[in-house]
């Protein structure tokens, strides 16, 4: 069986959200989310989480797209005064998606144990 990278096998629900033509939200951009939050900074963000700075920026304009609103804002400053944090949106974004996680997580905990043990051959 696979590991995570938190070196876990064990079963977990992954929930992307589709939008429809608004779009999508999932771990990916909720990662990105709280790594602007720790960070202070998309650049710093995106290092963070391994991925290149012009990926995070279209992240980050994904977001703002689907929401209608701005998730992150910026300031333009260089390294003493630049950086980006997230707006009120981002921070209620971020909170709902855990509470849809943990609903999802807690309802489907049965479900999930039992196709992992069909899926490991212990449920016949």
């Amino acid at each position: 069986m696979r590991s995570r990278d938190d070196g876990s096998t064990d079963p977990r629900l992954w929930v992307k959200v589709d939008l429809g033509a608004r779009g999508q939200i999932g771990p990916g951009k909720i990662a990105l989310l709280r790594a602007i939050d720790a960070q202070a900074s998309i650049a710093a963000a995106a290092r963070t989480l391994g991925m290149s700075y012009k990926r995070a920026w279209d992240l980050v304009g994904q977001l703002n797209e689907t929401a209608g609103a701005a998730v992150v804002e910026t300031r333009v400053g260089g390294a003493d005064r630049g950086g980006a944090a997230l707006t009120e949106l981002g921070r209620r974004v971020v909170a709902q998606y855990d509470r849809l996680l943990a609903s999802a997580q807690a309802g489907g905990a049965e479900d999930l144990a039992a196709l992992d043990n069909l899926l490991s051959g212990d449920g016949g």
